[in-house]
């Protein structure tokens, strides 16, 4: 049930709000001024707050701060019957959902409860969607090797430091770059990820730096590229071994000038955009070989992060298959299934030439066609050695 909280020093203020609240199912609590009402929302949690301004021993706008200082997700409607248009954006800027004047508008109260209410849920929503996504893209192990790319990532994620992560396919490069964002300052801003492989040569620069109206003949439109799609946040550049020559020219001048120009354009545009890259190539055997643009890879390469084949880190194996075995589990929507430990020590003999990206395949594999508990005759019988 929605828990609503009503701050106010009038009684006959109070009475009428749980009447109305009430009435319409909420469960309302009432704190007679604000260091009661701040006690109230220390012991629980409600959804929204009704708090009045001009109190005694402490205003509402105190009982707001010091509510945010709690960290508390509680919607703030704060009202007054000495509302003027300074006070509702002080209000607001302090984080107050929104102002009403007293004697309140039945409707309106109702109303803006209703869209607090929807923030409210937004919020929650987010943050079991932020919490689940971190989940998906974390860095599980503790062998060395991994222990040692979690503390480069600490040190240079909350810097503009361009990086380069290197390793063959499967290995985690992608959680990796994420990691390097989630951690740094522009983490509320997007991160825009570019797959170089995926796209055809002679649409990378459209891709990437956007193209005005009738600038070829499928330009049928403007189109915003992934550098000014990126401003103020990341941008990973994927298999950037795989960029043709002419679109690591204009990359090289971005990174340079911090300045893009869209294809057919002419107009130069700022960008703010911190840099990652990634390749499953070596790429100074691509500069010997003329594939690559050495002074781009200067550019790029500032910090160079090596990511791990599984093989080199087969210690890591058990977390990663309890950790595989929870979220299939998860997905599916069935239990969680165990697996001894000398089926674990199986999954360790084996090469894995796919490295991670092999292991969950297998150990989905495993949940789909075994019992419960998965041992190590299973292992044997249905993962198949690449």
């Amino acid at each position: 049930m929605v828990k609503i909280l009503i701050i106010d020093d009038e009684k006959s203020i109070r009475n009428t709000l749980r009447e109305i609240l009430e009435y319409e199912k909420y469960q309302v609590s009432e704190a007679e001024d604000g260091p009661m009402g701040l006690a109230m929302l220390q012991e629980d949690d409600y959804d929204v707050a009704l708090c009045d301004i001009k109190m005694p021993k402490m205003d509402g706008i105190e009982v707001l701060e010091k509510a945010n200082e709690l960290g508390k997700e509680t919607q703030f409607i704060m009202i007054s019957a000495h509302g003027n248009i300074e006070t509702a954006v002080e209000a607001t800027k302090k984080g107050a959902f929104d102002f009403i004047e007293k004697p309140p508008d039945l409707n309106r109260l109702l109303v803006t409860i209703r869209n607090a209410l929807d923030k409210s849920n937004l919020v929650t929503e987010t943050k079991v969607l932020k919490k689940k996504i971190s989940r998906a893209f974390d860095i599980v192990g503790e062998s060395k090797v991994v222990k040692n790319i979690q503390e480069t990532i600490d040190k240079v994620a909350p810097t503009d430091a361009r990086v380069l992560i290197t390793g063959p396919n499967g290995t985690g490069k992608e959680l990796v770059a994420r990691w390097l964002h989630a951690k740094s300052y522009r983490s509320d801003m997007p991160l825009v990820e570019v797959n170089c492989a995926a796209i055809p040569s002679e649409l990378i620069e459209s891709e990437l730096f956007g193209h005005e109206k009738g600038s070829f003949t499928s330009a049928i439109k403007q189109r915003i590229g992934k550098f000014e799609q990126a401003n103020g946040g990341t941008l990973f550049l994927d298999e950037i071994g795989d960029m043709s020559a002419s679109a690591q020219a204009k990359v090289l001048r971005a990174l340079q000038e911090n300045k893009i120009t869209r294809v057919g354009g002419e107009k130069e545009i700022k960008v703010d955009v911190r840099i990652l890259t990634a390749t499953n190539k070596n790429l100074k055997n691509a500069i010997e070989e003329n594939d690559f643009r050495e002074d781009l890879y200067h550019r790029l390469s500032v910090i160079i992060i090596q990511v791990p084949t599984l093989k080199q880190r087969l210690e890591d194996i058990p977390l990663l298959v309890t950790r595989f075995l929870e979220d299939i589990a998860q997905e599916y929507g069935m239990k969680k299934k165990t697996i001894t430990d000398k089926a674990i020590k199986q999954l360790q003999t084996y090469p894995w030439n796919g490295n991670i990206r092999e292991l969950r395949n297998v150990v989905e594999r495993l949940v789909i066609m075994c019992n419960q508990i998965i041992d190590q005759s299973d292992v044997k019988k249905y993962v198949e050695v690449s």
